[in-house]
């Protein structure tokens, strides 16, 4: 594992393996800073939204608690699938790279998949295409959605912090399909998508550069995974991603006969209860679940990297500069909960919390023009519904706390 000390460019994990090896990498833990949040280390430790959720599920994810250790969950266990070219299980939603320079290797990242409705397609395919800087060229089925949200999309999006596909995209032989950047990276680890495959913007730079056309390319729903590691047994279990009942009943019960199969052929006994435990939580936790397993399963203690929260850290505010009130809480941890997830939007819209007559105001900005600031309340109409209020530079924020200048106020979602 390499750890890069940039939190713009994270942590890749690159691996080698024997034969009969298919776990790899070790849990980790960090300590909570203030400023944190569970997507910003999430995404520098080479992990998803979700993976760092479900494996810390009484964690607020924008609004950790300072001191509080929290799982890195830096173990997995390789999908049953030929060890050639990509590899994307989209229930743990991840990639595995197998670099044909580069004998038993792996290198693996988190996905963003398809949302319900828009479901990611499995099976075999190839890389068909690559493409730099690439426009988008808009399903009719997405603007008509979009349409229906009152958030209108041109015929082509062209290359640009606009356009979702981010800085590079790699087409598949599924037609319609890619596997891409995004400029909503915090959403990575997520089913978000319209069925299309995220990478962050770092990751997706690394793999792009690395793939070739014609390469093959496996997509497979693979929630129960089993995996070995120096003669000891492990499983790994997520959450289903696909809604059919029936066939998730299937997959259960042929992933209990290969372990009873396991069991008998070894003669070891299996810790059913960690097993059922494993399955009920489907946190994506990798555990050894053999009864007489004695080794040293240590957690590693990771650094808290510099600066970690430098890309998600508004610009100071001031009273002349254009600004937006977005809403009002009746509490101050709400408010600054809000104001931490706009903070991650893509693009963001960089937002405080100042002190009102009767509660909390989320304030976004500084924008240094007309232009920016109408933009970001058509983003908060359309993401979340809100009417805000547009506040030119030297007027005071209304409601706000005896009406004082702005920045008398300003209260940092930081602080």
């Amino acid at each position: 594992m390499q750890n890069k000390q940039d939190p713009s460019t994270g942590v890749k994990y690159e691996f080698s393996f024997i034969k009969q090896q298919s776990v790899f990498g070790q849990i980790g833990e960090i300590e909570i800073e203030s400023g944190d949040s569970l997507p910003v280390i999430a995404r520098y430790f080479g992990l998803g939204f979700d993976e760092i959720t479900l494996a810390n599920p009484k964690v607020d994810p924008w609004l950790p608690e300072s001191g509080v250790k929290i799982k890195l969950p830096s173990r997995f266990i390789l999908p049953d699938s030929p060890r050639t070219g990509l590899v994307l299980n989209l229930d743990a939603k991840r990639l595995f790279y197998y670099p044909k320079n580069k004998k038993n290797k792996v290198i693996t990242f988190p996905i963003g998949i398809g949302r319900k409705g828009w479901k990611t397609p499995t099976g075999k395919t190839r890389i068909i295409a690559k493409k730099k800087h690439p426009s988008w060229v808009v399903p009719k089925s997405i603007l008509l959605e979009h349409a229906k949200k009152g958030d209108p999309l041109p015929g082509v999006v062209a290359a640009g912090p606009n356009n979702p596909l981010g800085d590079y995209a790699i087409r598949l032989g599924i037609p319609g399909y890619l596997i891409h950047g995004t400029n909503k990276p915090y959403g990575v680890g997520m089913a978000v998508s319209h069925g299309c495959v995220r990478l962050y913007p770092e990751d997706i730079e690394l793999l792009f550069k690395q793939v070739k056309t014609k390469m093959p390319v496996r997509l497979l729903h693979q929630p129960f995974l089993i995996g070995w590691n120096r003669g000891e047994l492990y499983i790994q279990v997520y959450p289903r991603t696909q809604f059919n009942k029936n066939r998730n009943r299937k997959r259960l019960a042929s992933f209990k006969r290969k372990l009873k199969r396991i069991e008998h052929g070894s003669k070891r006994r299996i810790a059913w209860h960690k097993v059922e435990t494993a399955i009920t939580r489907s946190n994506g936790i990798v555990i050894p679940v053999f009864a007489d397993n004695v080794k040293d399963e240590s957690t590693a203690r990771f650094s808290h990297p510099l600066n970690l929260d430098q890309h998600v850290r508004p610009a100071s505010l001031a009273g002349e500069s254009w600004r937006i009130k977005v809403t009002e809480f009746p509490d101050g941890y709400s408010a600054k909960r809000f104001a931490v997830m706009l903070n991650h939007q893509g693009p963001p819209v960089p937002a405080h919390m100042v002190s009102g007559n009767s509660g909390f105001i989320v304030v976004a900005g500084p924008f240094d023009s007309e232009k920016k600031a109408r933009t970001s309340i058509a983003q908060l109409h359309i993401d979340f519904g809100l009417d805000a209020t547009l506040i030119e530079p030297g007027s005071d924020v209304p409601g706000m706390q005896d009406n004082f200048p702005f920045f008398s106020y300003m209260l940092s979602f930081l602080d």
